[in-house]
Order: C-alpha cells, then structure tokens, then sequence
C-alpha cells in the first residue's frame, strides 16, 4: 500500500494548504497561474512544505506535458534524454512541457549547464525544487533565468487541515473509528513536515488492532516515532544524534561504525555537504597534526561531493569516513586554539611588542615600531630566537605537541628551536 502522503496528494489548488502569500486570493503563483503564465522558477523551502505537490498540480491547471526527475539519482546522460523528448513534445504553437528537478542544489555544475541550454532555448519551463538556498547552491547563468519563490514552513492550522482531509478521504482511515487524534503533538513532531506528519499518523493507526477505537494521543505517537529507525528529522534530535554517532565514531577510530552512520544520514535524506562539512570539521578537529593530509581530503571530498552530486557522492564520502577514521588522531591544534582564546579573554587586549609592530611611516619608525626586529631567514636554519608573545604571557606554552609519528618530530623541533620555553 503507498504511504498516506502518497494516497491523499492533492490534484488541485482548492485542497493545497499553506503557502498562502504564493497562492491566496491576492498570490502571485495563483495570479499567474490564472493568466496562463508560466517562468521557469525555484521553489525553496523545507521539506514536507508541499513543492513536489504544487509542480504538479501547476502541470495540471495549465494542462501541460510533465517530466520529474530526481537530483538524487539522474546523471546528466538521462537528464539529456529526457531534454530531447521534451522538445518532440513542444510544438510552435504550444507552451514548453514542464520540467521537475526535485533537489535541484544537488546538480553538479555540468548538469546544471545541461539544463540552462534548454531553459535558454524554451525547450523546457523548468521547475526547481530545494530545500537549500538557490544564491549558493545554482550557477548564476540558471539562477538568473528563473524566479525564486519562498515556502514556507506549515503552520499548525494548515496541518490540522491537512490531517482532517485525510481522514475525510482516505479508504483506510475513513474505515476506521479513531476516538481521539492530538493534532498538536503530531504536528509538533512533524516539525511543519506534512509528509513526516501523515506518514506518522499511517503507522500509529497500524500499530493498534482496527477492531477497537483509536487513539492517537502523544503516548501512541511517541511509541511509534521511537520505533522507526528511518525516520530521520533533519532538524530534529535524529538528525543531531546521528551525525553526533558518526563523528564520534571517527574520533574513536571505528571505521565500519563511521560507514554505517553515513549510510543512515545518506538512506535519510541529509544534505550531503552538511555531512562533507562535518568531517571537515572533524578531520581538523580530532585529526589534526596527526596527519595534515586528513583536512586536505576532507576538503577535496566536499568539493567533489558539490561537483558530481548524488549518488556518485556516496564514494568519495565514504572513502574520506574510512580514511579519517582509521588516522591517527590528534586534538592539539583545537586545544591550542582554546586555550589561547581563554588566554585572550583574561588578559584582555595586551599592546603588541614595539619590535613586532609594523612600521610603514617615518613617524612610526621614529617612535621604535619594527626596531630591533630580527629577520629569520637572515640567520642560519632561518631561525633566531627572539620574543613573539607581549612580555606579561611570554612563558605561555598553548600547543603541545601529542604522541603521533607526526608531531612527534614537530616535538623535537620546538624543543631545539625554544628548549628552555618548552621544557617548562
């Protein structure tokens, strides 16, 4: 049987809820639609607002050919395929047929090229759908070309219609006898996600025997959402859990954990750059002088994950997970840099050392900025000992080396450069 939002998707405006400045009365998606006009545009807003639902029902209203694709899963071979049949369907006294790019932010900049040929030439109308904002994640060429309209997330009002004309039209509910339905817990987990929310209500129906009357209160919602591992909030504790487990399974070296933690924010529906931008993070963060190369990667793999999209992405990320988590790890670059800031904020501004400072002006210079500087690469090993830090925290020691292959040569190092510093 298809999910609940599957089975009672509108098909037109009047059973459409939310989204009123786009197509109330006064809307100027209504107001277009009305008129027969049609830009290629974005739809931007969180999930569950309703975006794949209206590209379709604005197909319908203007009785236009229509072809959706997922950015998650088409590459550019088939979204060139699906461009050529389009233009067979356009005639010269017909409007272009719609074209539906769900994720749209997940195109790689060459599918977005593809696409921007055929919006230039009218082939197609395109209409976008992302949950991440079009200024960063479109090429300003397509961007350009199209118009951006903002959805919002779902008020409880309009959830609670929703979840009413459900129960009015689906076969499966309206069979049933449900004695109380708490709207505003469902709604409150569904966090403004209509699709979330009536899935949640379909399983919490099906988690209790139909012979007797329901209750879907927080006792039987809570019970339910607690034993769906997919169901994966992106702004909810899942969301925060799951990535928490995944760094930590980095940083405690555990890469078949690692693995199985993106796989379950990837089966989920996460952002892949925010996954990107989390191993970054950690790759800096737990990694760090342990081995330099770990960020050089972390990087690349966001750059990659950004170019090819999903679900190619999955290689790369899954390469750079195995790669940070079987590294050597090291926190001494984030210790360092907290404990300096701690310093900051109990010595306040402390002058910068007349030696240190620069001095551009004669002025300067006649009040000693830059004098007695000393310029390493003047010295043998390009290296002079001299003081850096203002005299008050002078003896301050904030990174220490840690026992990796790496810094462990750093350690000897510093210790020949500042023995007497760093014996301390």
């Amino acid at each position: 049987m298809e999910p609940l939002s599957e089975r009672v998707r509108p098909e037109n405006l009047n059973d459409f809820y939310g989204q009123s400045h786009l197509l109330g009365p006064n809307g100027i998606l209504r107001r277009n639609l009305k008129e027969g006009y049609l830009p290629s545009m974005i739809l931007w807003g969180p999930p569950g607002v309703g975006k794949t639902t209206l590209a379709n029902i604005i197909s319908r209203t203007l009785n236009r050919p229509f072809h959706i694709l997922s950015a998650i899963d088409t590459g550019v071979k088939q979204l060139r395929e699906v461009i050529e049949a389009a233009a067979k369907q356009k005639s010269y006294d017909k409007p272009a047929p719609i074209l539906f790019i769900d994720e749209i932010h997940r195109f790689s900049k060459n599918q977005q090229d593809a696409l921007l040929k055929a919006v230039e030439q009218g082939t197609v109308t395109l209409i976008g759908a992302t949950t991440e904002n079009p200024s960063f994640e479109v090429i300003s060429p397509l961007l350009s070309r199209m118009q951006v309209y903002r959805m919002l997330e779902l008020e409880e009002d309009d959830m609670k219609a929703i979840i009413e004309r459900a129960i009015a039209i689906d076969t499966t509910l309206q069979s049933l006898k449900i004695k109380e339905i708490n709207f505003h817990f469902l709604f409150q987990y569904g966090g403004g996600d209509a699709r979330k929310t009536l899935n949640l209500l379909d399983q919490v129906v099906h988690s209790q025997p139909h012979d007797t009357e329901l209750v879907i209160n927080q006792e039987t919602i809570t019970h339910v959402a607690r034993l769906n591992p997919l169901n994966y909030d992106k702004k909810g504790d899942q969301h925060y859990d799951i990535v928490s487990a995944f760094i930590k399974s980095i940083r405690g070296s555990d890469p078949n954990a690692a693995v199985y933690w993106l796989a379950r924010m990837i089966a989920g529906g996460e952002d892949p750059l925010f996954i990107c931008r989390r191993m970054i993070i950690s790759a800096a963060e737990d990694i760090g002088l342990a081995n330099p190369n770990a960020l050089l990667l972390a990087n690349n793999c966001y750059q990659a994950v950004h170019h090819i999209g999903m679900p190619e992405g999955r290689i790369p990320m899954s390469e750079t997970a195995i790669y940070l988590a079987t590294s050597e790890k090291s926190n001494s670059a984030y210790t360092a840099i907290n404990d300096a800031l701690k310093k900051v904020k109990e010595t306040g501004a402390i002058p910068v050392p007349l030696h240190l400072r620069n001095a551009p002006t004669k002025l300067m210079r006649e009040n000693n900025f830059g004098k007695d500087y000393l310029y390493p690469h003047n010295f043998n090993n390009h290296f002079i000992h001299q003081d850096y830090l203002p005299e008050i925290i002078n003896e301050e020691i904030f990174y220490t080396p840690q026992n990796n292959a790496t810094e462990s040569k750093l350690k000897n190092r510093l210790e020949q450069w500042w023995e007497k510093k760093q014996k301390k």
